[in-house]
């Protein structure tokens, strides 16, 4: 039986912890303990300054970590998953797996300018932004199936401080390029999974990861898109205790090498 981890979750932008009511409980359940903290900016958390940085973001979540009995696993979504992986990077003693949910790294530059145009949306009109995110991260079948899910999110969006939140999108929208050439000293074990049809964290970027590690693996999951943590849970809390438990992930049908 495996030993009793700390698990951290960590949400994406404009997001916060309630985005894991239905991963949490399935790894408590399992006998691991779970923090998942609201992101600087986010939810309870202080507000984010402009020029907040990627270390700002991750500072918090390195003291979750060094309050921990042991090397902590990170699972963290879209910007949660540069977080993590900032953490991991600067902190490899403290962390013993990662889980990159959803993630980005190495965008082309159509990804670039396509990112910059959204938060350049975001600046000039926020809830117009807002309702593209939602459009964005929800896959036909899951708005479809759970109309009051969306709601929710929609709720969630609505509630953002905007300087806060427009700090934290430009920390997602560059960090990227900060953490890409920095991939290949990583320590941990990587697992880069996203949705197979994801516009902006692609199957690409998650096998981009996977080779650029040194211990990388990565899947895309058939038929979802961004919100992995909300439509496939199951999937997801199937991958974080493969990774605690220290084995593959393999998931039937999933695009994978």
């Amino acid at each position: 039986m495996t030993a009793p981890a700390d698990v951290v979750l960590l949400h994406g932008v404009g997001l916060n912890h309630t985005m894991w009511h239905r991963v949490a409980p399935d790894v408590t359940t399992a006998g691991h303990r779970v923090h998942a903290p609201d992101l600087l900016g986010h939810g309870a958390a202080p507000d984010a300054a402009a020029g907040t940085t990627l270390t700002d973001l991750a500072e918090p979540v390195v003291r979750i970590a060094a309050g921990a009995p042991a090397p902590v696993h990170l699972v963290g979504f879209s910007l949660g998953a540069l977080v993590a992986t900032r953490v991991a990077l600067d902190h490899p003693e403290r962390v013993a797996s990662l889980t990159l949910v959803s993630g980005v790294a190495n965008r082309s530059e159509s990804e670039r300018q396509a990112v910059a145009g959204r938060l350049e949306k975001a600046r000039q009109d926020l809830a117009s932004a807002f309702e593209a995110a939602v459009d964005r991260w929800f896959s036909p079948r899951g708005r479809n199936a759970e109309p009051e899910l969306v709601d929710q999110i929609r709720t969630v969006l609505r509630a953002n401080r905007p300087p806060s939140y427009l700090a934290c999108y430009a920390v997602f929208a560059h960090a990227d390029a900060e953490l890409w050439p920095e991939l290949s000293r990583m320590v941990p074990p990587v697992l880069a999974i996203t949705g197979e049809d994801d516009p902006g964290s692609t199957p690409r970027m998650a096998a981009a990861v996977a080779d650029r590690v040194p211990q990388g693996e990565w899947c895309a999951v058939p038929g979802a898109r961004h919100l992995l943590p909300l439509e496939r849970p199951d999937v997801l809390v199937a991958a974080v205790l493969a990774q605690i438990e220290g084995r593959p992930f393999n998931l039937p049908g999933a695009l994978a090498p």
